[in-house]
């Protein structure tokens, strides 16, 4: 089923980037990078691994230092300087998958002050029912261990938890990674529906090229940790763009 994505008069950008240099190890990792991230809108990051895509979003929740500006216009009349919550997903989990840590476990850590082996509170999984429902992880797989859910499972999982409580800007890195084409495009889709549904402005990295025409409403080509070309996807990923993008092997018969 193709993707329908909403069009909207969304005002001014929720980010506005400028001049963003990032350094890690003494090595820039951003240079000089400069953009806006539309309010309301799917923008997917797309580029050669290493290029910088990862940093961008750690550095949009705060992780790492930078230099140059980024200005956030949030609230219903975007004049507050920071979202209420910034959703985020990351490549993946900062724990141990193969620690006996079901997702029940899981809530709790995001959702409680005490630590989990005191026990996971009814509270905190009913107040994080309502975004597992919306991104279908059904009760059943509450007390499966995560190393025992598929990645199309963990990753809604993942975003359920990033979901809950609900973020004006929600940020993914490489969602689709480890799930196979199938659920990809279910998520795909999800995260359409979530963005016509609430307006959440939804920044993603994306390896997906094929379907970024259907599903995102703007793209920010990365190499070498500058952009190289922007704009909506029918305009932007053009042959020569993704040439220098990926470099010429990637239009290569």
């Amino acid at each position: 089923m193709p993707i329908s994505l909403a069009v909207r008069d969304t005002g001014p950008p929720m980010v506005s980037i400028r001049g963003l240099r990032v350094l890690r190890g003494g090595r820039p990792i951003l240079s000089d990078l400069s953009c806006d991230i539309g309010r309301g809108k799917i923008t997917a990051i797309v580029g050669l691994n290493g290029c910088g895509k990862s940093t961008l979003l750690r550095t949009l929740v705060g992780e790492f230092a930078y230099t140059g500006s980024i200005t956030f216009a949030c609230g219903e009349d975007h004049s507050r300087p920071r979202p209420d919550h910034v959703g985020y997903v990351p490549q993946r989990l900062s724990i141990e998958s193969s620690l006996p840590i079901t997702v029940r476990d899981l809530i709790g850590l995001a959702q409680q002050r005490w630590p989990i082996f005191f026990g996971v509170s009814r509270r905190a999984v009913r107040k994080l029912q309502p975004a597992l429902e919306r991104v279908g992880v059904p009760p059943s797989l509450l007390d499966v261990p995560i190393d025992g859910l598929s990645g199309g499972q963990l990753q809604r999982v993942m975003l359920a938890l990033a979901l809950e409580p609900k973020p004006e800007l929600l940020l993914l890195d490489e969602p689709s990674s480890g799930i196979d084409f199938k659920d990809q495009q279910g998520f795909n889709s999800l995260l359409a529906e979530i963005n016509n549904e609430s307006g959440t402005t939804i920044v993603l990295v994306s390896h997906d090229l094929n379907t970024l025409n259907q599903f995102a409403h703007h793209v920010l080509c990365l190499r070498g940790g500058r952009i190289i070309a922007e704009g909506a996807p029918a305009d932007v990923l053009t042959p020569e763009a993704i040439a220098q993008t990926f470099g010429p092997a990637a239009v290569a018969g």
